[in-house]
C-alpha cells in the first residue's frame, strides 16, 4: 500500500515536470530563456533532442551555420566586381544606385561609417602618386578660385533658401556642401550647429544627387569644350561637391587631371574649420566641436614621402592602384546609400536650391579657368 502510493506520488511528479516543461518549449518557440534570442530568425538557433529527457533543447548556431540572403549575394558579388579593374567610377556609382532602388543595401546601418573610412584611406593612398612640386604649384593657381568660390557659394545659398523658403539650417547645410567639400563639409558644420536628423538627411541627399549627376556629366562637357587637363581639374575640384566624385571624374579625364583635382580640392577642404567656426557666431551657437580633416595632413605626408624617399616609385604604383579601386567602392558604397526613402525625403525645394547653386558655381568657375587658367 504504502509502495503503491510512492509510484502515485512519483507519477504525479513527473507529470508537473512534462507539463513545466511544455510551457518552457511553447516560450521557446519564440524566444530562447535568458537570452532575449528569437529562435529560428535568421538561422540563429536550433533545437535538438536530449536522450532519454524527451525535452526540447534550444542551443546556438555557429557562424559557419548562418543562412546568407540573395540581397547579400548580390551585393558582396558587386563589391568584388567593383573592386576589379572592369568597373570605371561612373559605372560603379550606377550600380549602387540599381541595388538601392531594385536590390535593397543588406547593410544600410553600416554604409555611412565605410564610405567615410573607405574615402579617407584611399586619398591618402592617392598622395603616393603625386608630386610635392607640381601639388604646390596646383595649389597656387587654385587658391583665389577657391576663396571666391566659397564666399559667393555661400552668400548665394543663403538667397536661393531664403527666396525658395527653405528651412534655415538646411538650407546652410546644402550651401555648406556645395561650397566647401560636400558630405564633410556636413558632417563638420551640423553638430556645430546643432542641425536635426533630417536636415542632415535632406542636405546630404541633395548634394548626393547632384554628385552623381556631375561624376558622369563634367568629363563629357570637358572633353567638349576642349578643356586641357589642368583646366579640368581646376573646373572639378571647383564645382564638384564631394571629393570622391572630384577625384572619380579627374581621374576619367587624365592623370594630370588628377593630380590637380585632389590637391586643390583638398586645400578647399581645409575651409571646413574657418566656416565651421563663423557658422557658430551666425546660429548663436555655443558649440566649439569642429571636426578637422585630419586625413589631408596623412595624404601631404604621402606626397612627401613619394617625392623624396628612394625607391618608392614600385610601392607607389600599387598604393595609387589601390586607392583608385577604394574610391571606386566609395562611390558603389554611396549609389547603395541613396534609397527611395532617401530621394523621397530630399523634397523638390532643396532640390532646386541645390541644382541652382551647382549651376552657378559651374558656370562661374568654367569661365574663369578658360579665361584665367
Amino acid at each position: 500500500m504504502d509502495n503503491t502510493a510512492g509510484i502515485a506520488h512519483e507519477q504525479i511528479k513527473a507529470g508537473k515536470a512534462t507539463a513545466a516543461a511544455g510551457k518552457i518549449m511553447d516560450a521557446g518557440k519564440d524566444q530562447v530563456p535568458g537570452t532575449g534570442k528569437v529562435a529560428g530568425a535568421g538561422g540563429g538557433v536550433e533545437k535538438s533532442h536530449a536522450t532519454g529527457m524527451g525535452i526540447d533543447v534550444v542551443k546556438s548556431k555557429g557562424l559557419l551555420d548562418r543562412s546568407i540572403t540573395t540581397r547579400e549575394v548580390i551585393f558582396l558579388l558587386a563589391v568584388v566586381f567593383c573592386l576589379s579593374p572592369l568597373i570605371s567610377p561612373p559605372v560603379a556609382l550606377l550600380m549602387g544606385l540599381v541595388i538601392a532602388q531594385f536590390v535593397g543595401h543588406p547593410y544600410l546601418h553600416l554604409n555611412h561609417k565605410a564610405t567615410h573610412i573607405l574615402l579617407q584611406v584611399s586619398v591618402v593612398g592617392l598622395g603616393f602618386g603625386m608630386n610635392v612640386g607640381s601639388a604646390l604649384r596646383a595649389g597656387r593657381e587654385g587658391i583665389l578660385f577657391t576663396v571666391f568660390s566659397i564666399a559667393g557659394t555661400l552668400i548665394a545659398g543663403f538667397l536661393a533658401g531664403r527666396w525658395l523658403k527653405i528651412e534655415k539650417k538646411t538650407s546652410y547645410l546644402i550651401a555648406a556642401g556645395t561650397a566647401i567639400c560636400g558630405g564633410s563639409a556636413i558632417a563638420a558644420i551640423s553638430p556645430v550647429i546643432k542641425a536635426e536628423e533630417k536636415q542632415i538627411s535632406v542636405a546630404l541627399g541633395t548634394i548626393f544627387i547632384l554628385n552623381s549627376i556631375a561624376l558622369v556629366l563634367f568629363p563629357v562637357i570637358g572633353h567638349a569644350l576642349g578643356l586641357s587637363q589642368t583646366q579640368f581639374g581646376l573646373w572639378a575640384a571647383l564645382a564638384i561637391h564631394d571629393t570622391s566624385s572630384v577625384v572619380g571624374a579627374a581621374s576619367k579625364y587624365g592623370s594630370h587631371a588628377l593630380e590637380v583635382a585632389t590637391t586643390v580640392k583638398l586645400a578647399r577642404a581645409l575651409w571646413i574649420i574657418p566656416v565651421a567656426l563663423l557658422s557658430t557666431l551666425a546660429f548663436k551657437s555655443d558649440s566649439r566641436k569642429v571636426k578637422i580633416p585630419y586625413f589631408i595632413g596623412l595624404f601631404v605626408l604621402a606626397m612627401i614621402v613619394n617625392t623624396y624617399v628612394p625607391g618608392m616609385a614600385a610601392f607607389s604604383h600599387y598604393a595609387v592602384l589601390i586607392a583608385k579601386a577604394g574610391l571606386t567602392l566609395t562611390l558603389f558604397l554611396i549609389g547603395c546609400g541613396l534609397s527611395r526613402k532617401t530621394l523621397r525625403a530630399v523634397g523638390f525645394r532643396p532640390l532646386i536650391q541645390g541644382i541652382v547653386l551647382w549651376a552657378g558655381i559651374s558656370a562661374a568657375a568654367l569661365w574663369a579657368v578658360m579665361t584665367l587658367a
